[in-house]
């Protein structure tokens, strides 16, 4: 058995770029930036930032396309694929990329604003890796 699966939470470094297929289907093109904590050696806290790129097809691509903004957090489902060519002066190029299944929409950015819900949360918190202690797990 085989499992290729990716979930990533984050936000987009520009707006989606939409184009259409020959065959007449959206494809949507993001990057997203994913931010890691955690406490180095020297007891210092520390930032480190990836970026993936994104790719949706199909329904997915025209919801993205619509709602999603620069720096808007979005929750990504998918699988990873690497595809690789030869540009114009005969070099292989790669490119890693998640192909996304599913997506969810996080807050709303400035100027698609609704009033916020009672008890309902703006950002995703953050959890650093040492936050939790595996003996406080109940089960």
């Amino acid at each position: 058995m085989n499992l290729n699966k990716a979930f990533l939470i984050g936000r987009l470094t520009a707006d989606p770029q939409t184009k259409s297929l020959p065959s007449g289907q959206q494809v949507c093109n993001f990057s997203i930036a994913t931010d890691r904590f955690f406490t180095d050696k020297s007891g210092q806290k520390q930032q480190q930032t990836d970026f993936h790129n994104i790719v949706l097809f199909g329904r997915l691509a025209e919801i993205a396309s619509e709602y999603l903004t620069k720096g808007s957090l979005v929750f990504i489902e998918g699988r990873i694929r690497t595809r690789n060519w030869q540009d114009a002066s005969g070099n292989k190029k790669y490119r890693t990329e998640i192909v996304a299944e599913r997506i969810q929409l996080g807050p709303k950015a400035a100027g698609k604003v609704t009033p916020p819900v009672e008890g309902v949360a703006e950002e995703i918190p953050i959890v650093e890796e040492n936050e939790v202690d595996i003996k406080d797990i109940p089960f």
